[in-house]
């Protein structure tokens, strides 16, 4: 607190000078200020060295010798402080000129507290700010560092004959991985694959993003994608909860009559990616929740089930 010693003079001074009667004084200074009243009336019961009661200002120094390592010190002492500088019960002092003294020199040293006040919250401000910062750019730093690794795996399997359902169990761990990515940033929750209904049903992953689910299903054969593996992402889409949607990941696309099939259904409850737009994520050329974000708006709004990730590299 500003200028610790002048402030704990002043409500010295504030406790002895602006009451006469003690029990007056503690219910309108001290009892405002959260002073216990127990404790307050053992004082008033103790006498200091001469055998005498201690006065108001012993009262007053005693107090602050004991809550000065209190959690609430400072609020304390604020709060005596203000008291006085709204104080205008002279009648109630022994001298009222000393009192007025006191008032006028509480409202002074207040101005000086709040301003100091304002400050050191614009500091811890500040300091909050930074700290924000820095662990954004920490977990940038990390996101980006997984993602590199994520695309030479990616690479590394399109570059090679693999057998469909290695490539396929490959697919899968690398996009839980790019999604578990994402969810170091704190942007999305992550569902490692599972299975449900007793073993009967295979999610490839799952997802949470702005309070709603998505069930991922991921397909890399050598052929593009028919309607049939759609149906099955909305079988399991439609067992599940109603803030449930769909995600068909197909790393070499679609059937042509999939997209106007997909806009057919009344509930446009799935939604498409490519293997282009998976690279793009992977690359970071396009952030994956603005990804998804504007992918999600596609749909909600224009009854779009795809819109390709290319269109929004120079948005």
């Amino acid at each position: 607190m500003y200028q610790a010693t002048d402030t704990k003079k002043l409500v010295i001074e504030i406790i002895a000078t602006l009451v006469h009667i003690k029990s007056t004084m503690y219910e309108q200074i001290l009892k405002p200020a959260g002073i216990n009243k127990n404790y307050f009336q053992s004082l008033m019961k103790r006498k200091n060295d001469a055998g005498k009661w201690l006065t108001k200002r012993e009262i007053a120094s005693t107090i602050i010798a004991a809550i000065v390592n209190h959690s609430n010190y400072e609020k304390i002492i604020y709060s005596i402080i203000k008291t006085a500088s709204e104080w205008n019960q002279f009648h109630l002092a022994d001298n009222e000129y000393e009192a007025r003294a006191t008032v006028q020199k509480a409202r002074e040293v207040l101005d000086v507290l709040d301003l100091w006040e304002e400050k050191e919250a614009r500091q811890r401000q500040q300091a909050r700010e930074k700290a924000e910062k820095e662990k954004y750019v920490q977990k940038e730093k990390e996101l980006i560092k997984q993602l590199q690794l994520l695309l030479l795996m990616y690479d590394s399997i399109s570059g090679k004959n693999e057998h469909p359902q290695s490539r396929g169990t490959m697919l899968e761990d690398i996009v839980n991985r790019l999604f578990n990515a994402y969810d170091l940033t704190e942007q999305l929750t992550v569902l490692q694959a599972f299975r449900r209904n007793n073993n009967g049903e295979q999610i490839d992953g799952a997802f949470k993003l702005d309070g709603w689910h998505y069930i991922v299903e991921m397909k890399w054969t050598s052929q593009v994608s028919g309607i049939r593996e759609l149906d099955s992402l909305l079988g399991k889409v439609s067992r599940s909860g109603k803030q449930t949607m769909g995600v068909f990941i197909s790393i070499n696309g679609w059937s042509s009559h999939v997209v106007d099939l997909l806009k057919q259904n009344p509930e446009k409850s799935i939604f498409l990616m490519s293997g282009y737009d998976l690279r793009l994520a992977l690359t970071k050329q396009v952030d994956l929740i603005r990804m998804l974000h504007i992918k999600l708006s596609k749909l909600n709004l224009e009854a779009e089930p795809f819109v390709g990730a290319e269109s929004m590299l120079s948005e």
